[in-house]
């Protein structure tokens, strides 16, 4: 399969990484790592609600999950607190249920279960929770506006984590057509998987840069031929990655239920699987400085780990493409 990103695309990409280089999100989580629990930016919120990102996917706008995924590498990358690809997805399945909601831009989605929901990025800055579910054979979309929530405690220092309650029942209930479950499944699914990649891609820019830095024995230990071998294996992991969640976003856009799934599958397992390998070669190439509460090296890998673990593990997806 031949593909490519489109000038557009690379374009907004760009833009979007230069706002939030410019913003720099890393700045506000450490500055209130230690005092209060993690918020959304409402100058990213601002940012990408004027700019039509949040709406991307909505039938008005017209966007793809490719489009969406250069987005969401770039939120990974700079470790932001806005759950964009979760934001878009959510505004795609409320427009497709023909939900209109006064409650603002920030609505998260969530999958029911017995008594709480699948776990939802910053759900404690949502004025809305979408909760998908099925019974009886048909899907059904439940909102809760100001969703009471069971907080989680997780390693992601970068976002906050929470489930939704739903011992107060979901008595108000839209029918979806089949099958709008499992696309939504597999596009968070697949736009977690970016967000992972996004963090592995700049912690190699990070190890890269202090490999040229950092020296032992009179040269830089970027010229040591088992620091060389870190950093070529981080690279392939990263572009490895990308190219197959690229197929994957294309797979969401263009191909029918049983192959997009296998795609999303194949993808997600293999980009957390490596996205993890790259953390754990950056932890080795930084050695010590790299454990301390100082450096930013252990919030990436923690998002990453988070990443690995919700949307389906390596281990369920892997057990997908084989069951």
């Amino acid at each position: 399969m031949d593909f490519g990103l489109t000038d557009e695309q690379e374009q907004l990409a760009e833009a979007e990484r230069a706002w939030l280089a410019r913003n720099n999100p890393l700045a506000r989580v450490r500055a209130a790592l230690d005092t209060a629990p993690i918020t959304i930016d409402p100058a990213a919120v601002a940012h990408a609600e004027t700019s039509g990102l949040l709406a991307l996917l909505t039938p008005d706008m017209g966007g793809t999950h490719v489009d969406l995924a250069v987005l969401t590498e770039a939120h990974g990358y700079a470790a932001s607190s806005l759950p964009i690809a979760d934001l878009a997805i959510t505004a795609w399945l409320l427009a497709s249920a023909g939900i209109a909601t006064n409650e603002g831009p920030l609505n998260g989605v969530a999958f029911g279960g017995d008594r709480t929901s699948s776990p939802v990025p910053m759900a404690a800055d949502m004025a809305a929770v979408a909760v998908a579910r099925q019974a009886s054979e048909k899907e059904y979309l439940s909102v809760l506006s100001a969703p009471p929530l069971v907080t989680m405690s997780t390693l992601d220092l970068t976002r906050s984590w929470a489930r939704v309650d739903l011992d107060a029942g979901l008595e108000k209930k839209t029918e979806l057509p089949t099958g709008t479950l499992a696309a939504v499944r597999d596009a968070l699914a697949v736009h977690r998987a970016f967000d992972a990649l996004g963090a592995a891609a700049r912690l190699l820019d990070m190890t890269v840069e202090y490999a040229g830095q950092r020296e032992q024995f009179g040269a830089p230990i970027g010229s040591f031929q088992a620091v060389k071998h870190h950093c070529a294996d981080m690279v392939v992991a990263v572009e490895s990655a990308r190219a197959s969640l690229w197929a994957a976003a294309l797979a969401l856009d263009t191909l029918d239920s049983a192959v997009r799934s296998r795609a999303a599958s194949a993808a997600a397992a293999y980009a957390k699987s490596a996205a993890a390998h790259v953390a754990g070669n950056a932890l080795q190439v930084h050695g010590g400085i790299g454990f301390t509460w100082e450096h930013d090296l252990h919030l990436l890998l923690r998002r990453i780990k988070v990443d690995e673990a919700f949307n389906g593990t390596v281990a369920e997806h892997r057990a997908a493409l084989v069951g």
